[in-house]
């Protein structure tokens, strides 16, 4: 009878223990998981954004000013490029930028319904006949006029002839130039309108010119935009800013041409993410409620 009695007691005793260390546990509030998550999403946002600051000014030395930055609407995930702007400037690469720089991995074709149509990407790759053809019966390699999966023409047969043409200077491929800079957009429009007259006291070097934005100072390079140089279609100012602008939009989408992509697959991953986290929650919330909401009682007595 008492081993009977001391068993129930310790069985009891024991309930009574387990009751107790799952009272004293303090639950950790849905407030705090909020401010946990939300420490963690700043920390990450403010990791990323010293990130990005570290990146847009390395590179820049002391002689030159850093590039200021602008509101570039692509920037944002629910926007894309302005394909306008874009078609603006493929014209003033075509008519100004390509005397000098190739573009060697754009295709024509990639072009195609994203500034112009099919019809007018053929007539611009026609305007050149120095593409060569395959191999003729005889081994003889001819000339041709461009096609559609041509890359755009290139000004210069290689580096060399592009070295002694330029005073020695390597005028830069463009396909991938916003991604090679840092700084991106905001460098290259700084870049292109940057160009001043030499300051009292510093001495350019020959063949070179002043730029308040050009690591030293002093790029090969001449101002490659005037007011007025190319004539838009739709009516456009043609102003060096806004034709700066334009080419700077080209030459970002030509670094990126999946980007409106990749927005719109952003947009529709978080909107699907929301839902899945309402539905998630909803069945969580049901599935826990039962446990959350129980209560235990001591069977212990008391004497």
């Amino acid at each position: 009878m008492f081993g009977r009695f001391s068993s129930r007691f310790t069985s009891s005793f024991g309930k009574g223990s387990r009751q107790a260390t799952f009272a004293a546990s303090p639950a950790v509030s849905n407030g705090a998981k909020l401010a946990a998550l939300a420490g963690i999403v700043g920390g990450a946002t403010a990791l990323y954004a010293g990130t990005q600051v570290a990146e847009a000014s390395f590179g820049y030395a002391e002689d030159c000013l850093s590039p200021a930055h602008y509101p570039w609407s692509h920037a944002k995930l629910w926007k894309s490029y302005d394909h306008a702007a874009v078609r603006r400037g493929f014209k003033v690469y075509q008519i100004i930028g390509s005397a000098c720089h190739s573009m060697k991995f754009v295709y024509y074709r990639q072009l195609v319904n994203v500034a112009y149509s099919e019809k007018e990407m053929k007539e611009f790759a026609a305007e050149h006949d120095d593409y060569l053809a395959d191999p003729n019966d005889e081994g003889e390699v001819l000339k041709r006029a461009g096609l559609l999966n041509d890359p755009l023409w290139k000004p210069w047969k290689n580096d060399k002839d592009a070295r002694f043409n330029n005073n020695g200077a390597l005028p830069p491929d463009l396909s991938l130039i916003v991604k090679a800079r840092g700084g991106g957009e905001d460098y290259l429009f700084c870049l292109l309108t940057g160009y001043r007259d030499a300051p009292h006291g510093v001495t350019l070097a020959e063949n070179m010119y002043y730029n308040i934005y050009f690591p030293g100072g002093q790029i090969a390079m001449p101002p490659p935009l005037a007011e007025g140089a190319v004539d838009y279609e739709d009516g456009t100012p043609n102003s060096v800013s806004q034709m700066t602008k334009d080419i700077t939009e080209y030459l970002a989408w030509a670094s990126s041409m999946e980007m409106d992509e990749r927005h719109l697959m952003g947009v529709k991953s978080l909107a699907l993410l929301g839902v899945m986290t309402g539905i998630f929650f909803y069945w969580k919330k049901s599935m826990w409620s039962s446990v959350k909401t129980r209560k235990f009682y001591s069977s212990i007595q008391r004497w």
